[in-house]
């Protein structure tokens, strides 16, 4: 059998997320080891570092290298942390699977919550949601942009460039870092839409490649990831939108919860909603926009 091909970031965190991946295949079809073959795959996102994403081209940074080698036929499949995707994708593409979600809360490194942060700190985070949601609890904090792989940002904060700073839980589990920082409650902090999911993507003529990775989904995640993803996409969400989101199961019902913040954190729409499709994401986002200040609604496309 000609391996099958699976793309990936570079990063210590993407090889660890195409590694489980693999590993579900293996097990699901009985494989050897020696069938898969893991392509690295260099990003524009991996490759800038000094500017947040917005500036440079936002999500697609972390999958335009990606799709080419895709659609060129160069690999069989790519491994995405789903959040990190443009919510419109080619046509010509399909998430095809999701592995089971992981942990989709956010953890603060460098103080023991968001409240015992020192006054006036300094908190390093490229992310809008998480800039948000600080200077809507914590509006006298500072918060600069800093970006890089875990270590990079572990680094900065080593360094005191930062007081503290945030990641999500989700990867520092998979890179076996489950002691660093507190996670802090959903409650508090909503995660980013699909946060904690894996996704593998195929080229959607591919009928053996959809077969292959079909065989490994979690179909529970990926209901709850297309309730989120189908959500940014009514709202007409991009990299530059605080928008958090978290979809749960109960039985076949889907429950809902989303926000949109203001950039300063001064203003906030919160909302809940029920429903068994992914249409419960639009529901919602035309229920949030028409709550919303313009403040907020600018921040959308919709």
């Amino acid at each position: 059998m000609t391996p099958f091909r699976l793309g990936t970031r570079g990063s210590p965190l993407a090889l660890t997320q195409a590694r489980m991946v693999a590993d579900a295949l293996i097990a699901a079809h009985g494989w050897s080891p020696a069938q898969i073959e893991t392509v690295v795959i260099r990003t524009t996102g991996d490759r800038v570092q000094d500017r947040p994403l917005a500036e440079i081209g936002g999500k697609a940074l972390w999958t335009r290298e990606l799709d080419r080698a895709l659609l060129a036929g160069e690999i069989d499949a790519c491994v995405h942390s789903m959040k990190d995707v443009e919510t419109v994708r080619p046509a010509s593409l399909l998430i095809a699977a999701t592995l089971p979600r992981a942990d989709v809360r956010d953890r603060l490194i460098g103080a023991e919550s968001i409240n015992a942060i020192p006054r006036g700190a300094t908190v390093g985070t490229s992310s809008p949601r998480r800039r948000a949601q600080l200077l809507r609890l914590r509006p006298d904090l500072r918060i600069v942009s800093i970006r890089g792989n875990v270590d990079t940002r572990l680094a900065k904060l080593a360094a005191g460039e930062v007081d503290a700073t945030m990641l999500a839980a989700a990867g520092l589990d998979r890179l076996g870092r489950p002691e660093v920082g507190t996670a802090i409650s959903t409650d508090i902090m909503l995660p980013a839409p699909a946060q904690g999911a894996v996704g593998i993507e195929v080229r959607a003529e591919d009928a053996r490649a959809i077969a292959i990775v079909t065989a490994i989904d979690h179909p529970d995640t990926h209901r709850c990831v297309l309730v989120e993803r189908a959500l940014l996409a009514a709202l007409g969400a991009d990299c530059r939108s605080p928008v958090a989101a978290l979809a749960s199961l109960a039985g076949t019902t889907l429950h809902l919860r989303a926000s949109l913040i203001a950039e300063n954190g001064e203003e906030e729409v919160n909302g809940v909603a029920g429903g068994t499709g992914p249409e419960l994401g639009a529901a919602l986002a035309t229920d949030l926009l028409a709550r919303a200040s313009p403040a907020i609604r600018r921040l959308f496309a919709a």
